[in-house]
């Protein structure tokens, strides 16, 4: 394959998905608006409206409805997309399991917001990471090129035979969201031809061998009652469908680098290799971070980062071999975790490095909760705080709190 022409639009993070979702031409759509995704419903129903798509748009009464209706378009073998945030996902809930566990590679847009109360429609992760463990793919991007090319590869990664699992494309509120940006998109048969067609695992159905899709020609049993008699050896292939999406994230951002000049991988590291400090963050922090990190290299400061691309399924693996050399690593969490030792992202990456002979002093630092700003400022005096842990041998305090009145 060769890189291939392009055609450069002026897009928001809400828009470039829509954009993507529109040449990827689903069989159904089903949502219900909530800011700050309502864009993305806006911009696609149009597209239905003005004849480009023969997508069935269905404005369903709710989140819950907008997720059921996927589950039943998956189900009888067609392709589904939604969208939400926030409160939107936390009503999703139910279903967010039941998706996964029926093995439906559903596409869902999540743009990250705070849940309520008290209310606020800005940015954390706080709802995303509230559904990390209901069995979704996770894939977190820094900007709309990334929303617009991750909404692309979403499908052949949950579509893939070896792994048949929900994907979530997780964007930040407003801060992408609603940012015009230079995206550069795709022709539309190049985009037909690189997701291919659904293919169906072959399983044993009522009157012999069938397809996993629901067909009344060929019937089979979908999510019936399920005991503790067959319930656990039914939750282990979901563990295994995880693991095995670690390559296919890998090999399907492989390929569309060869057809785009953009690839993606699991993480995606900057100025690592002879890094003594850095930080490992998600989502559109770290642009910025990217930017601080250079100025402190202009003033000798050997400062380096890691964006986690892939949350779910966790590249732990991945994560011990970058940041192995490093001697302090400050994890960004845009999310707190009531009662627990620090946020989600911290406690992944420090458990990751628990049996590990190198290990880096690990400190967590909580920003930005609500959609408060995370200003170069604040990261240079995360990496300053990261310098004075290098120095001390140890973490000075386990989890700091960046850019909050206390």
């Amino acid at each position: 394959m060769t890189v291939v022409e392009q055609k450069l639009l002026g897009l928001n993070g809400d828009e470039a998905v829509a954009y993507a979702i529109k040449q990827v031409n689903p069989d159904v759509v089903a949502a219900y608006p909530i800011t700050p995704q309502t864009i993305i419903v806006e911009r696609f129903s149009e597209y239905v409206a003005d004849g480009e798509v023969e997508t069935e748009f269905i404005a369903v009464e709710s989140e819950h409805s907008a997720l059921s209706t996927c589950i039943g378009a998956e189900a009888a073998g067609g392709r589904a997309f939604t969208c939400t945030a926030a409160n939107g996902l936390a009503l999703m809930w139910e279903m967010t399991y039941i998706a996964a566990s029926l093995r439906l590679p559903i596409v869902m847009a999540v743009v990250n917001r705070a849940l309520s109360a008290p209310i606020n429609i800005h940015n954390d992760h706080s709802d995303s990471m509230g559904a990390r463990d209901s069995g979704w793919i996770q894939l977190y991007c820094e900007n709309s090129q990334e929303a617009y090319d991750t909404a692309i590869q979403a499908w052949r990664i949950g579509e893939h035979p070896e792994v048949q699992l929900p994907v979530m494309i997780c964007l930040d509120g407003f801060i992408l969201s609603h940012t015009l940006e230079n995206v550069l998109t795709l022709p539309d048969e190049v985009v037909r031809e690189f997701i291919g067609e659904r293919s169906f695992p072959r399983v044993q159905g009522h009157l012999g061998e069938a397809e996993f899709r629901l067909d009344p020609e060929h019937p089979i049993t979908m999510g019936p009652l399920d005991l503790y008699d067959f319930y656990f050896e039914h939750k282990r292939p979901q563990v295994e469908a995880m693991k095995r999406a670690l390559p296919v994230i890998e090999e399907v951002g492989r390929e569309y680098g060869r057809i785009s000049g953009r690839t993606y991988s699991l993480l995606h590291p900057y100025r690592l290799e002879d890094a003594e400090i850095a930080v490992v963050g998600l989502g559109s922090t770290m642009g910025t971070a990217r930017v601080v990190v250079d100025r402190l290299r202009s003033r000798g400061v050997k400062a380096g980062l890691l964006r986690v691309r892939a949350f779910r399924p966790f590249p732990a693996h991945e994560i011990l071999k970058a940041l192995s050399h490093v001697e302090a690593v400050g994890v960004l969490d845009r999310c707190a975790s009531f009662g627990a030792l620090g946020g989600p992202l911290f406690m992944e990456v420090r458990n990751a490095f628990y049996d590990s002979a190198e290990r880096p002093i690990i400190s967590d630092y909580i920003y930005g909760l609500g959609g408060r700003d995370m200003s170069m400022e604040m990261l240079e005096e995360v990496f300053k705080s990261l310098e004075e842990d290098r120095r001390a041998g140890r973490p000075l305090e386990l989890v700091r709190y960046i850019g909050l009145r206390e």
